[in-house]
């Protein structure tokens, strides 16, 4: 795959998630528009209507991304990769709605690693387990 196209794949998904609670928070614009300048493709005329919220992403279509962007067999840097840029994005607001919840467990199904005994199986879960311990404290 053509590291143009997976940074834009990447992007896609991260607008995607942004949108998952049905409306994009400031700082999960802001993180967008960082990202995108920073990987190159805010100009991108696939990503400009996307990024500027010109078109809005349903939640299916974002599950539809993450499946494509993965692939049926996807590599453990490419999972790690995506787990981390959307921790990143759903972090960005201080906020983990439950859609965004409900996403990263999705997202904890495409796992590559089919076993729990494998070093990056436990490191998704902490991820998963620090943002559901930061939503509980902030809720609290």
């Amino acid at each position: 795959m053509e590291a143009n196209t997976s940074v834009k794949q990447l992007l896609r998904i991260l607008i995607g998630a942004a949108w998952i609670d049905g409306k994009i928070q400031p700082e999960e614009r802001e993180y967008l528009q960082r990202v995108a300048k920073e990987k190159g493709v805010a100009e991108d005329p696939e990503i400009q209507p996307l990024l500027y919220e010109l078109v809005p992403v349903q939640p299916t279509k974002c599950y539809e991304w993450m499946q494509e962007y993965l692939g049926d067999r996807p590599s453990m840097e490419d999972y790690q990769r995506l787990i981390d840029s959307m921790s990143a994005l759903i972090y960005s607001d201080g906020d983990v709605a439950t859609e965004e919840a409900k996403l990263l467990n999705r997202l904890q199904l495409l796992d590559p690693t089919t076993s729990s005994s494998k070093p990056g199986h436990h490191a998704v879960l902490k991820v998963i387990q620090k943002l559901y311990k930061g939503w509980i404290d902030r809720q609290t």
